[in-house]
């Protein structure tokens, strides 16, 4: 039997795309829980580059990067496919993995930075909002008839984003402004078949709440200085 470990933060959209997959496809795992203040040798020595999570460990064997482990698993092991059959799906598929890779970071921006570098970051998740909602017209997936590895590489937009709102109080995703967009962001919650695959929505609110409260103070504290 294959081993299969993964190491992760259970908070982390990054983490969450992999154990995603894992279970859609079945695979049994041990899953190690990180802590990103003291990383353990076992991480360090895994993904030597980076030092990040996650990173998958197939007998032996270790895999960075969460987008490629998806694809990894996909293509290792049995079950549902992830990635479109189709070749031109699945390239589009991966256009849009790299398109949240490269704008992702404005999600960032607008609610962990502050004065200019946090107006820049509103007005570049606008513009990704805009791009996703005229993308998403007459459509209720990225690509296919069902969430796959484009509606997983997008879970910072479909569960974090809505978590960083309401804890900020800096609400852009409006229905009014995103029609499009707003209603596949509910399907990624809501979906009976998706629900068993995403963190409790009200322990990441606790989570990410404690982080801004101390980094607010933390910004107190040095203005103070």
């Amino acid at each position: 039997m294959a081993e299969v470990k993964l190491l992760g933060v259970w908070y982390s959209p990054f983490s969450h795309r992999v154990e995603w997959a894992l279970q859609i496809k079945g695979v049994k795992y041990e899953y190690i829980e990180e802590d990103l203040q003291n990383k353990s040798s076992l991480l360090l020595e895994s993904n030597p580059i980076d030092k990040k999570i996650p990173v998958l460990i197939h007998n032996g064997k270790a895999i960075c990067e969460s987008m490629v482990i998806v694809e990894y698993i996909d293509e290792t092991f049995e079950g549902p496919s992830i990635l479109p059959k189709d070749p031109y799906e699945r390239a589009i598929a991966r256009f849009w993995i790299k398109f949240f890779e490269d704008k992702g970071q404005a999600v960032g921006k607008t609610f962990f930075l502050k004065g200019e570098d946090q107006e820049k970051g509103k007005e570049e998740l606008c513009e990704m909002l805009k791009i996703l909602d005229n993308e998403l017209k007459d459509k209720k997936f990225f690509v296919g008839d069902k969430f796959g590895f484009a509606d997983i590489g997008a879970n910072v937009l479909g569960l974090w984003l809505g978590v960083f709102e309401e804890i900020t109080g800096v609400v852009l995703a409006k229905r009014e402004k995103y029609p499009n967009f707003c209603p596949w962001r509910d399907e990624y919650i809501n979906c009976t078949q998706n629900k068993k695959y995403l963190p409790p929505r009200d322990e990441l609110l606790d989570k990410f709440k404690s982080r801004f409260q101390a980094a607010q103070a933390a910004a107190v504290a040095s203005a103070a200085k």
